[in-house]
């Protein structure tokens, strides 16, 4: 979840990160005694993502500021929209634009092309998940706006589930050791509420991985025709979950094979900053 301590913690990096010393621009130009009224304005179609990350950056480079938010997370909204109106002292709202907007636009841009694939497999029964392919220190952020676009989480980090992938299985083999004895043995050792997940980049390895029930099978890089026989191989005995390569060219197609889950690196690695602009208008 998206704390306010989370919150807090990184958005206090990027200000010291953005202004170490201070914002010697704004306050060698501008009087300590200004204020500032600034709208943050939309300039292209998008569904918004990040309204207290972006109240944050503010409020924490000066208490004084204040922060109305005009539309919620999730909310879409249209060229020339004011999302939020930013009044107080107007080095502070300078000093703190940057960072505010860097965030609103990166999550916002998430949440947008999020709500791109959700829409492609409306139809179906499949969802759209994100994957660990995230920012460094940006899980949380990225991850909300994900779901504010309508897609689900993954696991948040190693530490949630056991995901064996194909390196993990590429080293049982080359020790000569069974797939569903390895597995077994670590299901075994495992809290009865620890989620399984097992990749298999190949049609012949299921068996071998159903055999062990675990929770979640992934069909990494199949075709829509190995997808197909992976589902029905599958048999409802796990949740089917598909990966690597999709785009929103492909991933109608692979919602249609049955799969249950479509996990979408691009969603956090790929997404482009939406843009949106701060008008800042200064007051004596």
């Amino acid at each position: 979840m998206l704390t306010r301590t989370v919150i807090d913690r990184t958005v206090r990096a990027a200000l010291d990160e953005d202004a170490p010393w201070g914002d010697l621009t704004s306050e060698s130009l501008i009087v300590d005694s200004a204020t500032a009224r600034a709208a943050l304005v939309a300039r292209e179609n998008g569904l918004f993502s990040g309204g207290d990350v972006f109240e944050a950056a503010f409020r924490l480079t000066d208490p004084r500021c204040d922060v109305t938010l005009l539309v919620e997370d999730g909310e879409l909204f249209a060229p020339g929209d004011t999302l939020a109106v930013v009044t107080g002292p107007a080095r502070a709202v300078l000093t703190a634009e940057r960072v505010g907007l860097n965030f609103v636009q990166r999550m916002s841009g998430i949440a947008t092309l999020t709500a791109l694939y959700v829409a492609e497999v409306a139809h179906t029964g499949a969802r759209i998940a994100d994957t660990r392919k995230t920012t460094p220190g940006l899980r949380a952020f990225e991850r909300h706006a994900v779901r504010n676009g309508g897609g689900h989480n993954h696991r948040f980090s190693l530490s949630d589930a056991v995901m064996v992938k194909d390196n993990h299985l590429a080293v049982l083999r080359q020790k000569g050791v069974s797939v569903t004895a390895a597995l077994q043995g670590a299901i075994a050792q495992l809290p009865h509420t620890t989620h399984v997940e097992v990749e298999v980049d190949s049609i012949d390895q299921i068996e071998a991985v159903l055999a062990a029930d675990v929770d979640t099978i992934m069909l990494d890089n199949f075709t829509l025709d190995m997808l197909r026989a992976g589902v029905e191989i599958n048999a409802g005995r796990a949740t089917v979950e598909a990966s690597g390569g999709v785009s929103l060219d492909s991933v109608r197609a692979i919602a249609e094979t049955g799969v249950d889950v479509i996990s979408v690196g691009a969603l956090t690695h790929s997404a482009r900053a939406l843009d949106l602009g701060l008008d800042i208008a200064l007051e004596a």
